[in-house]
């Protein structure tokens, strides 16, 4: 069994992220009894490549996508989520459910990545990021990770500091693959949260 730290995680880094508006019919499952904040039809999808570096308790690459869901505060359901470790693997799947699976991740700093399933050669998305300019603000937020634990929902909250910068990006989206129900959309926002710091559980 591998080993992973205790919770709360503390992690560092650096995030690029973009935001979709999904067709809730189009939206791939969530937990049981876990419903999909809705606006217009259409639930918000976030998908984010993050380099997770020192002074942070683990170094490590991940892929994800998650969906913005109701709660009495800020709450989302990762739904796919892809990484490079496999002490983030069995942390994440143990501690809070998430459905995390190994992948090759390949990150050029501030500019381009890959990622490819770790089992075989089937692709899962690209993205090229390019930062626009921005006030240097540091903004702080909180929320909760909705995940299945044993059966049951479970609810993991979340704090972080990051320097958000507004960015453009080019996503490409295997159409068969795990995030094909992005492939073809163009995200609504996008953003370099850089240097975050976040205190991940309870």
């Amino acid at each position: 069994m591998t080993a992973y730290p205790p919770e709360p995680w503390n992690l560092a880094g650096q995030a690029y992220l973009s935001v979709w508006r999904v067709p809730v019919s189009e939206l791939p499952e969530l937990p049981e009894g876990v419903e999909p904040a809705v606006m217009g039809g259409r639930a918000q999808v976030f998908g984010a490549w993050i380099d997770y570096q020192e002074p942070g308790q683990l170094q490590y690459h991940e892929l994800l996508a998650t969906v913005a869901v109701r709660g009495k505060r800020l709450s989302s359901s990762i739904t796919d989520i892809w990484v490079d470790s496999e002490v983030s693997l069995a942390g994440g799947r143990a501690l809070w459910g998430i459905p995390k699976d190994l992948a090759a991740l390949d990150f050029t700093p501030g500019r381009t990545f890959t990622a490819s399933a770790a089992t075989h050669e089937d692709w899962i998305a690209t993205a090229a990021f390019t930062a626009r300019p921005s006030l240097p603000v540091r903004m702080p937020a909180a929320f909760d990770v909705v995940q299945m634990l044993d059966g049951s929902p479970k609810r993991s909250p979340v704090r972080a500091k990051a320097r958000p910068h507004p960015a453009a990006a080019d996503w490409k989206i295997n159409e068969s693959g795990p995030l094909g129900f992005l492939a073809g959309q163009r995200p609504v926002l996008s953003a370099h949260l850089r240097d975050f710091k976040i205190v991940f559980g309870g």
